[in-house]
């Protein structure tokens, strides 16, 4: 039976990139926040997205991501009301793709909120990413333009790397890549022992 690993870590960790790394391995990965875009462009999801948060968070009939992000990362009750939205419909999705990979040892399960969202229940275990406070703001500034206001509350709106790895199986500490790489062959390796004695 094919493993679960879910792959989380705070905004600006680099749990991409660690995602991808496996993917150079052969391990199918599954980036969630990706998949949630393409699950929001379906026509049932704007109804619901229109309905709860108005029309205008569309520009000709193309969500605005920014706006919403702006909206939900200053209420943690809007938060919550798009993760109802969304979650169910990015499970479903997940589930999908889940079997077309049933040959696999084990695929990643990349989310960035896996905690929050409950999601990490359906993982077999789960590998930690972590980075220094000022490394990880640095990198989302660079990467979306953001300022550094904005970046602190996203990271305060999600769990704390202590939470994190304190529920987690593996830790991988993305302070220089080459460590971190090492870190995850590492990991690969122990996955698929532990695959191939069951």
């Amino acid at each position: 039976m094919t493993k679960i690993i879910g792959l989380t870590g705070g905004i600006g960790s680099g749990k991409t990139t660690i995602a991808k790394y496996f993917l150079s391995l052969g391990i199918p990965i599954y980036i969630a926040d990706d998949e949630a875009r393409t699950v929001m462009q379906s026509e049932v999801l704007i109804k619901a997205l229109k309905k709860t948060f108005g029309e205008h968070i569309f520009e000709n009939n193309t969500l605005n991501r920014q706006l919403l992000a702006d909206i939900v990362f200053n209420d943690p009750d809007k938060l919550k009301l798009l993760n109802a939205i969304v979650h169910p419909a990015v499970r479903e999705h997940f589930e999908d793709w889940l079997l077309l990979h049933l040959s696999q040892p084990y695929i990643i399960y990349e989310a960035a909120i896996l905690f929050e969202s409950g999601n990490y229940k359906n993982c077999d275990q789960i590998i930690c990413v972590t980075a220094p406070l000022e490394s990880r703001i640095q990198r989302v500034i660079d990467r979306d333009d953001s300022d550094r206001e904005l970046v602190l509350k996203r990271i305060n709106s999600q769990w704390t790397d202590e939470m994190r790895v304190a529920k987690s199986d593996f830790v991988i500490e993305n302070v220089d890549l080459e460590s971190a790489m090492l870190k995850v062959e590492e990991i690969h390796k122990i996955l698929l022992i532990k695959q191939n004695s069951n």
